[in-house]
């Protein structure tokens, strides 16, 4: 399998488990989000560092690696405490909208950091897709408050950055889980203050969901760190859309929540930029 390849594999695999977070943090119900945010964390943070220690390699930041790692886990963390204020703010479908500008902030920092080249073909199926995800999340701006929705769209934009930062990393031979445990740490010491003083108690349920949903984090933190290990920005991002046909499929089993005709147009949509980009992107293999 090429290198594209697993990188697509590998940001599906991202999608669906962040998707499976969502829905054990929804299952958590009234816990504070920031709460939410640090046992998420919390749980990503012994995963990443049982696997380091499994794995023998231990914990290391290469020289030069630092500044990358600290900007990693600074808008990471960003994105995480954006996008749950937003979570609990806005109509869920908004804050997800926002949320999933991600993507575009990846190919844009990318470009800018990286001097990534982007082919007209994937700029007009990034758009596309991006259409796609309007009929899908049909998001409403008529009552939202200003603030809240910019805070959403911050969201997007430190998920975007912090991604495009661990395509440096991996460039400059940072180990993926040394990223993962360096973030999920920071993001941890972050929210611990506020914890601190503003603790909810939970009930057995809510701490069975939020480990899940810390499972599920570690899971999507170490598939999307290995994706932009093994492809540029521009030839996988399209694929983290995914995400929202798993959090459909998800909310109707668990939720019984039922998409729209306007969905079910969005989830071709997408369906159908993913397979033009996969067999646009394999063309120079078959003629090497």
């Amino acid at each position: 399998m090429s290198s594209r390849n697993k990188g697509i594999c590998f940001i599906i695999l991202s999608a669906f488990s962040f998707a499976l977070m969502g829905a054990c943090v929804r299952l958590a119900g009234d816990v504070p989000s920031i709460q939410k945010s640090f046992f998420r964390n919390l749980v990503a943070f012994f995963v990443a560092l049982i696997m380091i220690v499994r794995s023998g390699d231990g914990f290391e930041i290469k020289k030069g690696n630092l500044g990358y790692m600290v900007l990693r886990a600074t808008f990471g963390t960003m994105g995480i405490l954006c996008n749950f204020y937003a979570v609990d703010h806005l109509v869920l479908s908004d804050a997800s909208m926002l949320n999933k500008m991600s993507p575009f902030f990846v190919i844009l920092f990318s470009f800018l950091l990286l001097k990534e080249k982007l082919k007209p073909a994937q700029a007009i199926a990034i758009f596309v897709a991006f259409i796609g995800s309007l009929f899908i999340i049909k998001p409403t701006f008529t009552n939202m408050e200003l603030f809240p929705s910019v805070i959403g769209l911050c969201g997007g934009i430190g998920a975007g950055i912090a991604y495009a930062m661990v395509r440096i990393l991996g460039q400059r031979g940072q180990k993926g889980s040394s990223v993962v445990l360096f973030f999920s740490g920071f993001s941890c010491i972050v929210t611990l203050p506020y914890l601190l003083l503003n603790y909810h108690p939970m009930t057995g349920t809510q701490m069975l969901a939020l480990l899940g949903a810390g499972l599920a984090a570690a899971g999507g933190q170490f598939g999307i760190t290995a994706a932009y290990y093994h492809a540029p920005a521009k030839e996988i991002s399209i694929y983290d859309y995914s995400q929202i046909i798993f959090s459909t499929i998800l909310g109707y089993f668990l939720f019984g929540q039922v998409p729209d005709k306007y969905s079910v147009l969005g989830y071709v949509i997408i369906l159908a930029m993913a397979a033009w980009m996969f067999f646009y992107n394999k063309r120079p293999e078959e003629k090497e």
